[in-house]
């Protein structure tokens, strides 16, 4: 069987001893030559790339690992590149979250006034990434987790039209269906057809099809939601405020049990409630240096510092659990490898998949998954309520494409203007303007 060469950008990132896990449980089906860790942070690289030659050492001798700063050796003869970069790092983060508390305005990391900042940010090296990979490695698969994905996707759609080998991923629809698993105690997640419609961390499930039997899931799932609330299938290792997000979808439920709604609707649906619970002096970003980041860095300096990962049960647990966002990029990576046709929501351009939405817009739907990438299902035209929201979130992501394109600022103010979570505009210009302050070092000029 051919072995595929991997380059996981944003290889500093916590979430890559997960990917590493996925990839030593698919070793028989999917099995790897090299893998290539590349980030621009030297320092988080050190030490993430020390921990992961000693796990596949113990794990998956048969690779060759390396890491690299130097993007002129990292995309060299690769067959898929794992895209998962942060520019500006967490410190960024915070500052997309403050700014908008400050200005009493939810602050989160890809919705609302934060998302947009964020999105600003990630265009620019995005780009330069694709075209960095492209250079050495012109048919490689991009399967790209970078956030916040809906402006991503559209910005890579505008900036590289005819490339059809760019693959834009999220892995929240399959953390739900995870949940889904574990509240109905019977089913596997992966004997579930999800079928769902809307864009990037703005959508709804219709219905969830049991492989098994051909039954619709989706009013069992809804009853035990009412009954018990919401929680994520990891509930034991999440932050705090991973568990008031879950939480929230019982509320929008007994509001409108039509859909089962992704969970970051919350913040577009239930603004009011969902500020109560943000403090403007500790957000997210502060919560994941604090916790996550901290966990998964003190874990690779002690396996450094041992020279073996074996020192714990971490990676017996974590080869035994199932982790939504390392298993499905490699699930993804191997269902395109094989040809398999398997089913996952993913990012996709329009084009009548929706008919009464925009031909151009990147809507996240149900698609099987084989050699020539995406083949999303049909959905059909969405009722008046879902199309009113989907394209009011639509032209704000479309806008804050273009400010970046153009060099906007009146884009970038309508952009904001738009946006669920602001509406005013006078308020939208004065985040904007400290936003622009904030990302002078990675935004283009506004004009």
């Amino acid at each position: 069987m051919k072995q595929v060469n991997i380059c996981i950008a944003g290889g500093g990132s916590t979430y890559t001893p997960g990917i590493l896990i996925g990839l030593i449980k698919k070793k028989a089906s999917f099995p790897v030559k090299k893998i290539i860790l590349y980030d621009n942070n030297e320092r988080r690289l050190e030490k993430m790339g020390q921990y992961s030659e000693i796990l596949m050492k113990e794990y998956y001798p048969e690779v060759e690992l390396i890491y690299t700063t130097d993007i002129t050796k990292a995309f060299k003869n690769i067959d898929f590149v794992f895209c998962q970069i942060r520019t500006g790092g967490f410190k960024m983060r915070e500052l997309d979250e403050k700014i908008p508390l400050r200005n009493n305005v939810i602050g989160q990391e890809t919705c609302g006034p934060g998302g947009f900042a964020y999105g600003l940010r990630s265009i620019r090296d995005m780009i330069d990434l694709v075209k960095a990979i492209r250079k050495d490695s012109p048919d490689a698969w991009i399967l790209n987790y970078t956030n916040p994905a809906a402006i991503v996707a559209l910005a890579l759609d505008q900036a590289f039209p005819d490339d059809k080998k760019i693959l834009n991923i999220c892995d929240q629809p399959i953390s739900l269906l995870m949940a889904y698993a574990r509240l109905l105690g019977d089913i596997d997640y992966k004997d579930m057809i999800p079928y769902y419609f809307g864009l990037n961390h703005f959508g709804w499930f219709t219905k969830i099809i049991d492989k098994r039997n051909g039954e619709d899931i989706a009013p069992r799932i809804k009853q035990l939601i009412f009954q018990n609330g919401f929680a994520p299938a990891d509930k034991e290792q999440r932050d705090p405020s991973w568990l008031v997000t879950y939480s929230a979808v019982k509320q929008m439920l007994e509001l409108d049990s039509t859909y089962l709604p992704n969970t970051y609707l919350q913040y577009y649906l239930l603004p009011k409630e969902t500020i109560a619970h943000l403090n403007p002096n500790y957000t997210r970003a502060n919560e994941v240096m604090d916790g996550r980041d901290k966990r998964v860095y003190e874990l690779c300096e002690r396996v450094i510092r041992h020279q073996t990962t074996k020192i714990d049960d971490y990676v017996t647990r974590e080869l035994n659990k199932k982790d939504a966002h390392g298993e499905m990029i490699v699930e993804i990576a191997e269902a395109i490898f094989h040809d398999q046709n398997r089913y996952y929501v993913v990012m996709v351009k329009n084009k009548g998949i929706i008919p009464n939405l925009p031909e151009e817009a990147i809507v996240e739907v149900l698609c099987t998954l084989g050699a020539n990438g995406a083949s999303p299902l049909y959905v059909g035209p969405v009722s008046t309520y879902y199309k009113g929201l989907i394209e009011q979130q639509y032209a704000f992501e479309r806008l804050t494409c273009e400010a970046y394109f153009e060099g906007s600022y009146l884009k970038a103010l309508q952009a904001l203007t738009l946006n669920r979570m602001v509406v005013d505009m006078a308020l939208a210009k004065k985040i904007l303007d400290e936003l622009i302050e904030a990302n002078r070092n990675y935004w283009p000029e506004m004009k």
